[in-house]
């Protein structure tokens, strides 16, 4: 008979444990949903534009590039 999934999950996430790990949640945004890509490029242009509108940014940049 097959072990039940819980038990598996507790087994691995035990031996993960033993190991030195933990198990941490994390929410990602759902790609699938229809207005995704519009909330992409929305916040891409506003960091893009605070970007431009910082003028030590390029500097900073350089300075930590070098």
């Amino acid at each position: 008979m097959a072990t039940p999934v819980n038990q598996r999950v507790k087994k691995r996430r035990d031996v993960l444990r033993a190991a030195g790990f933990r198990p941490v949640q994390i929410c990602m945004p759902d790609t699938r949903r229809p207005d995704f890509a519009e909330e992409c490029r929305r916040q891409s242009q506003n960091v893009a534009a605070a970007d431009a509108a910082d003028r030590y940014l390029d500097a900073f940049m350089d300075v930590a590039l070098s």
